[in-house]
């Protein structure tokens, strides 16, 4: 099937809004701590959606599997696990620098690292990426993209000066700007491990288009490993959290024992990537009173949304790999695409949730020219790449 850029972006653009928008069935959970919601939900994210899709439009999953390089399945499931780990140092970017200002700079890092380091590793920046027109387009849409994300950072920070001093508070409880570079330079690399996690299963994408899988589902088996990497190091932290909590009764218990705290005050993990969704959430008022024993827990319910969740969570790499095979030479692009587009359509959700309401105008001109920035940056690549599709 030849490449069609146009299209890849359009998935890119569904793949965001599916990112922008998966905290947002979590509102519907009740009296669940942080950690069994987010292990349901992930469950469904890195477990059940990836393997039932793929089975579904991959030609002999199984065998794919199986006749994989180990090495192959091997970085794809580490690379997954290392992306995982990048949450567990995101909530200390917050404490540092702020909701705006630390994710702008973990997004950044994420969204750098995540498309340059792939050429790179392969040697493939010099001749691919410097040596050719379509490679210099995209590399100029990069740098857009980090424009972008850095203005929407700006308007996020004049967002926060208008605050209040005890919102202040709330927001930032130990600014400190040279930890918080270091922590969010850390996380922001450690987020684009997703990255190098899909490079690596590059094999396994071949192998399925072999079997005879149509072009555009090959990425699936990909998924996969990756996520299975990503579950192993979610599932120990969220146990280890439910063991020092007390929570893990909560799985199936369906009366609460003990007081159980307000949101706001949990042990929150989670990766750049994830970020921009919970803070559409947060603004749309996830957080709720602090619950006590003996109420009932309404268990159905909370597995119902944590599933429709972790189902729309997994969405946006489902629209990414479909995304990725229609950019043709410069597959590596698509995670500019897609961090791209998780800020467009976080920041829309945002808009259409009045959180900017009491805002400045100059704020919300910042927030403005942001999002259009970030939507150049989406077009500036998709340009590139179609310079690169050879003509039919």
């Amino acid at each position: 099937m030849p490449s069609n850029p146009l299209l890849g972006v359009c998935f890119h653009w569904l793949g965001g809004l599916a990112s922008g928008s998966f905290y947002v069935p979590y509102r519907g959970v009740k009296k669940w701590a942080w950690e069994v919601y987010w292990l349901v939900g992930g469950f469904f994210s890195w477990i059940i959606a990836p393997w039932l899709l793929a089975s579904l439009n991959t030609n002999d999953l199984l065998a794919v599997l199986r006749e994989a390089p180990p090495s192959a399945l091997w970085w794809a499931w580490f690379w997954g696990a290392m992306w995982g780990l990048g949450g567990l140092t995101f909530g200390l970017t917050m404490r540092y620098l702020g909701m705006s200002l630390g994710m702008g700079v973990a997004l950044g890092y994420c969204a750098a690292f995540g498309t340059l380091v792939p050429p790179i590793f392969h040697g493939e920046f010099a001749s691919k990426v410097l040596g050719t027109p379509s490679g210099r387009v995209i590399l100029f849409g990069v740098f857009v993209c980090l424009l972008g994300i850095a203005i929407a950072a700006l308007a996020g920070l004049s967002k926060e000066r208008e605050m209040t001093e005890a919102q202040k508070k709330e927001t930032i409880r130990e600014f400190n700007f040279g930890k918080g570079l270091l922590v969010a330079t850390f996380s922001g690399v450690m987020s684009a491990c997703f990255a190098y996690g899909l490079d690596a299963a590059a094999p396994v994408a071949e192998l399925s288009a072999r079997h005879g899988t149509a072009a555009i589902w090959t990425g699936l088996p990909k998924l996969c490993v990756v996520l299975l990497g990503g579950f192993t190091s979610n599932f120990l932290w969220c146990v280890l959290l439910n063991v020092r909590n007390g929570t893990g009764y909560q799985y199936w218990g369906s009366v609460l024992r003990g007081v159980f705290p307000a949101r706001e005050s949990e042990t929150i993990v989670e990766t750049a990537l994830d970020a921009p969704g919970e803070e559409v959430a947060a603004a749309a008022a996830l957080a709720g009173a602090p619950a006590r024993a003996g109420e009932r827990v309404p268990l159905l319910n909370n597995y119902f949304w944590s599933a429709l969740a972790g189902i729309t969570w997994y969405l946006q790499f489902f629209f990414y790999t479909m995304g990725e095979t229609q950019m043709g030479e410069y597959k590596f692009s698509s995670w500019t695409l897609h961090m791209a587009s998780i800020i467009i359509f976080s920041s829309l959700w945002g808009i259409a949730l009045r959180e900017w309401k009491d805002s400045s105008g100059g704020t919300r001109w910042k927030l403005a020219m942001g999002l259009a920035t970030l939507v150049a940056s989406t077009v500036i690549v998709g340009y590139g790449n179609y310079l690169g599709v050879e003509p039919r």
